[in-house]
C-alpha cells in the first residue's frame, strides 16, 4: 500500500492506525455456536515514537534506532512502519531496509564487510520497503527491549556541501500495537492443573527459578471424543528476533507419551506456554481452570450440539533443580591483616557453604552439578564495564562438573556496547588429551558438557569456546549483546580416555570487558557515542578506506604510501598561498597578506591533523584547528574580493572587520552549512559590482579600463574561482578527497594571486611631503590622503 500525499499522508496514516487498533482489540473470531462473542482476557495497547529522518547509509552511525519495550504477556506483537518522502524533483523511489532484534541493537553489515577475528554475529532480521506502509507480526513476542533500526541504501561516498544543493528527505516512523493477556493461568511445578480446552487459545506461564537444571512438561490423562489421541498443540517459550528458540509439541500420537524436556530453561523468568486444539474446525482452543478436575478427569461442559467435546489436559510441570557448589570467599573485612593469599599458587580448594550442609554436617541431599565462582561488577565508565572474580585470579576448573561465572549485564544499558572474553591456560599444566571447553549464554548457563558439546540451552544458542596445549588461548567478542545475566561455562573435558580427567584440574584465567568499542576501533577508527533519547551505544567510524564493524577490513583501505601522499598533498598545496602573500606585500596589501598567511598556516596543520594513521600531526586540539581553517578561507574569499572593489581605506577596513566577526559568529552557528559562508561572500560580491558600475557610470567607460587587466588577470582568476568553486560543490568524494581537496586550495590561493588588484602606478605609495627637524616626518598618501607620523 503506497503512502498518501503530503496534504493527506496524516489523515491517511491516522485511519490505518485506527482500523490497526480496532481489529487488534478485537478477539479472534469465536467458533460456530460458541456464545462467546469476545476474549476479556486480551487488552490492546499502542506505543509509538518521534519520525526520524533517515540517511545513506556508510557507518552504524548512519541508521536511526527505536527503542520500544514490549509489557509482558504479550501474545501478538504488531510493527506498523510507515515512509513518507518529501516532494520535489529530487525525490526518487528509494529503498529503505529496516532491522528488528530483541534485547540489544541490531548487529547489520549493509556494506558486505569482514568482521574482526573471534567476533560472533548472528544474522539479521530485516524487511526491505519502499514508500508507503507495512507491517510485521510476532506471535508471543519475548517481554523488554526491542529495537528497530533503518537506513537507505548505502552511499554513493559523495561528499556534499550542506544546503548548497536541495536534497529529498525520507521520514521514518515505526509504531508497536501489543495485545497482551490480563488473565493467565499460572502451573505450579509438581501440582497438576485440570484444564478444558473450548474456543479459544489458552495462555500460562510457568516461573523458573535460579538454579532450574531441567523443566519438563507433560500432558497427562488426556481425553478427546471424536479425536484419537491426545489433540493439543503446545507452544513453549517467547519468540525473539532473530533467532527464534520457541518450542512446539503436537500431541496427536495416542500411544507416546506427551512431554517435553527442557535443559537449562532460562532462570528467574516467567516461561509461556499457549495451547490450541486440534480437535476439528469447530473447535477453538481455550484453557480454562476447572478447580474440581483432579487425576485427569474432565469435568462436565455444556456444548452446542454440533460441536465435539473439548480436549481435557493436565499439564504437569516437574523442575530438577540444581545445587551450585559457590567458591567460599573471605570477605575483605573479615581478614585479618596478618592473612595473606598468593594468587599466582592458586586458589584454595572450593567447598561447600555452610547454608548447603544439613545438621549432620554432610551435603544435603542431590549431587552438585555446577561450582558458582561470584563476579565482581566494576563499572568504569559509559557502557565500559569490567567482570573479574571475586577475590581470586584464576578459576579452578575440574571434570566433575562445570565450573560457572555470572555476568551482569541486565541493567538496559549494556547492550550498546561490546562484550570481550579471553580465557586462557598455562600450556605446561594440561596434558594434550585434556581439554577445557567453555561456552557463553544469556538466561542461564549450559550444564551438558558430558553428554553434547552443542553449546545450547532451551531457548538460546551459545557462543563455545575451546582450551588446550597446542591452543593455550581463546578469544570471544560479541557485538551488542542482549540484555540478560549472561554466564561463562568451563569444564575440563578428556575425549579419548576420560578416566584421566577424574583428578584433572586446570586453573584457567579470564579477561572480562564489556567496551564500547572492540580494540577502540584500531588505528584507522574512531569510537563515537550515539544517543536514542536516553539510551547510549556505541559505534565506529572508519577512515583511510578501512572498513568494518571495528575498521578491520582493509579490502579498500589506503596504504600507508598512500597516506603519506595524501598528507603531503593536503598540507603542502597550502604554500600555493605564498604567491598571493607575496604579491599583497608586493602592493603593500598588508592586511590581506596576513589573511593569507593565517588560512595557510592553519590549513596546513588541520590537514596534517585530519588524516588516520601514523601520518598525522596535530598542533592543536582538532575542533580548534578546523574552526580555524573554515574561517581562514571564508576570511580570505571575503578580503579579495573587497580589496578588488577599491573602497575608501576607512570603509574597506570597517568592511574587513565586520565580515570576520561574522563568519566568526556563522561558523560557530553551524560550520558545514553552505550559506553561512557563501551569504558574506555574495554581499562582497554585490559591493564589488555595485562599485565597479559606478566607475563605469562617472568614466564613461568599462573599468578596470585595460583590456590587459581583464585578459591576463581577471579572467584567468574568476576562471579559477568558478573551477575550485564546481570541485568544492560536485566533485568531492571520500576516494578522491585527497587530491580534489589540494586541488581546491591551489586554486583557490591561485585565483587570490590574480584578482588582487594592482598598485597605483603614477605615484608612490608613501611619499614623504616635509622633513621635520625633530626627525619625525609627515608622510601623505595621496590617493587617499591620509596623514601619518612616522
Amino acid at each position: 500500500m503506497r503512502g498518501a500525499g503530503t496534504g493527506t499522508g496524516g489523515a491517511a496514516v491516522a485511519v490505518v492506525m485506527s482500523l490497526l487498533l480496532l481489529l487488534l482489540s478485537r478477539s479472534p473470531p469465536a467458533a460456530a455456536g460458541d456464545g462467546r462473542k469476545s476474549d476479556s482476557r486480551l487488552v490492546s495497547e499502542q506505543f509509538s515514537q518521534a519520525p526520524q529522518k533517515l540517511a545513506f547509509y556508510s557507518w552504524y552511525g548512519s541508521a536511526r534506532l527505536f527503542h520500544f519495550r514490549v509489557p509482558p504477556d504479550t501474545v501478538l506483537l504488531r510493527w506498523l512502519l510507515q515512509v513518507t518522502q518529501g516532494s520535489g524533483s529530487t525525490c526518487n523511489n528509494v529503498e529503505t531496509t529496516v532491522y528488528f532484534r530483541y534485547g540489544a541493537p541490531p548487529v547489520i553489515n549493509p556494506l558486505g564487510t569482514s568482521f574482526a577475528n573471534s567476533t560472533s554475529v548472528q544474522p539479521s532480521f530485516l524487511l526491505k520497503m519502499l514508500q508507503g506502509n507495512a507491517s510485521v507480526n510476532v506471535s508471543y513476542p519475548a517481554p523488554g527491549d526491542w529495537f528497530v533500526a533503518a537506513h537507505l541504501p548505502p552511499s554513493s561516498h559523495k561528499i556534499e556541501v550542506k544546503d548548497f544543493i536541495p536534497t529529498c528527505a525520507y521520514i521514518f516512523q515505526p509504531d508497536m500495537l501489543v495485545v497482551r493477556v490480563v488473565e493467565m493461568s499460572i502451573l505450579e511445578p509438581d501440582v497438576p492443573l485440570p484444564l478444558v480446552l473450548l474456543s479459544q487459545p489458552s495462555y500460562l506461564k510457568v516461573f523458573v527459578p535460579k538454579h532450574t537444571q531441567e523443566l519438563r512438561l507433560e500432558l497427562q490423562g488426556c481425553v478427546s471424543n471424536g479425536s484419537l489421541g491426545c489433540p493439543v498443540h503446545l507452544t513453549v517459550g517467547s519468540a525473539t528476533l532473530p533467532g527464534n528458540f520457541q518450542k512446539v509439541l503436537t500431541c496427536s500420537d495416542p500411544t507416546m507419551a506427551c512431554r517435553l524436556l527442557l535443559p537449562s530453561p532460562p532462570w528467574e523468568r516467567w516461561l509461556q506456554v499457549t495451547a490450541k486444539s486440534l480437535a476439528g474446525p469447530r473447535v477453538l482452543v481455550t484453557f480454562s481452570a476447572v478447580a474440581a478436575l483432579t487425576g485427569g478427569l474432565c469435568g462436565e461442559v455444556a456444548l452446542p450440539p454440533s460441536t465435539s467435546k473439548p480436549a481435557c489436559a493436565e499439564p504437569l510441570v516437574v523442575l530438577t533443580a540444581c545445587r551450585p557448589w559457590t567458591v567460599n570467599l573471605q570477605h575483605p573485612l573479615q581478614s585479618s591483616p596478618n592473612q595473606s593469599s598468593n594468587a599466582s599458587t592458586g586458589p584454595p580448594p572450593p567447598s561447600p557453604n555452610t547454608q548447603d550442609l544439613d545438621q549432620s554436617g554432610e551435603a544435603g541431599s542431590g549431587p552438585f552439578c555446577l561450582r558458582s565462582f561470584p563476579v565482581l561488577r566494576e563499572d568504569m565508565d559509559v557502557v565500559s564495564v569490567r567482570f573479574r572474580p571475586l577475590d581470586r585470579v584464576s578459576v579452578l576448573v575440574q571434570s566433575d562438573m562445570p565450573s560457572v561465572m555470572q555476568l551482569y549485564l541486565n541493567t538496559g544499558m549494556d547492550s550498546g556496547g561490546s562484550l570481550s572474553i579471553s580465557v586462557n591456560i598455562n600450556q605446561t599444566v594440561i596434558a594434550d588429551n585434556t581439554s577445557v571447553v567453555a561456552c557463553v549464554t544469556a538466561g542461564s548457563p549450559f550444564l551438558s558438557f558430558n553428554t553434547s558439546l552443542n553449546c545450547t540451552t532451551a531457548f538460546f544458542q551459545g557462543y563455545p569456546l575451546s582450551l588446550s596445549a597446542s591452543s593455550p588461548t581463546a578469544n570471544l567478542s560479541i557485538p551488542y549483546p542482549e540484555t540478560d545475566n549472561w554466564y561463562l561455562s568451563l569444564q575440563v573435558l578428556c575425549p579419548e580416555r576420560p578416566e584421566e580427567c577424574v583428578q584433572a584440574s586446570v586453573l584457567v584465567d579470564t579477561t572480562l570487558y564489556l567496551v564500547p568499542c572492540l580494540n577502540d576501533c584500531g588505528p584507522y577508527g574512531q569510537c563515537l557515542l550515539l544517543r536514542r533519547h536516553g539510551y547510549l551505544y556505541a559505534g565506529c567510524s572508519c577512515r583511510a578506506g578501512w572498513r568494518g564493524w571495528s575498521c578491520t577490513d582493509n579490502s579498500t583501505a589506503q596504504t600507508v604510501a598512500q597516506q603519506k601522499v595524501a598528507t603531503l598533498l593536503l598540507t603542502l598545496s597550502n604554500l600555493v598561498f605564498l604567491a598571493p602573500i607575496a604579491i599583497s606585500v608586493q602592493r603593500r596589501l598588508l592586511l590581506e597578506a596576513s589573511v593569507y598567511a593565517y588560512t595557510m598556516f592553519f590549513s596546513t596543520f588541520y590537514h596534517a591533523c585530519d588524516q588516520p594513521g601514523d601520518a598525522v600531526l596535530c598542533i592543536l586540539n582538532y575542533d580548534a584547528l578546523q574552526y580555524c581553517d573554515f574561517l581562514g578561507s571564508g576570511v580570505s574569499v571575503w578580503v579579495t574580493v573587497l580589496c578588488m572593489a577599491r573602497l575608501k581605506a576607512s570603509l574597506k577596513y570597517v568592511l574587513f572587520m565586520l565580515g570576520t566577526l561574522i563568519f566568526a559568529m556563522s561558523l560557530q552557528l553551524d560550520r558545514r552549512a553552505a550559506w553561512n559562508t557563501m551569504g558574506p561572500c555574495l554581499f562582497a560580491i554585490v559591493v564589488m559590482v555595485t562599485m565597479w558600475v559606478y566607475r563605469c557610470g562617472r568614466r564613461r567607460h568599462c573599468y578596470p579600463p585595460s583590456w590587459q587587466r581583464w585578459v591576463f588577470y581577471l579572467l584567468p582568476g574568476f576562471s579559477l574561482a568558478a573551477l575550485a568553486l564546481t570541485i568544492y560543490t560536485s566533485m568531492m568524494t571520500s576516494e578522491n578527497y585527497y587530491y580534489t581537496h589540494s586541488i581546491w586550495h591551489m586554486l583557490l590561493a591561485g585565483s587570490a594571486a590574480f584578482l588582487l588588484p594592482p598598485r597605483d602606478q603614477h605615484t608612490e605609495p608613501w611619499a614623504c611631503a616635509q622633513k621635520l627637524t625633530c626627525h619625525y616626518e609627515i608622510c601623505r598618501n595621496h590617493r587617499d590622503e591620509l596623514y601619518t607620523v612616522t
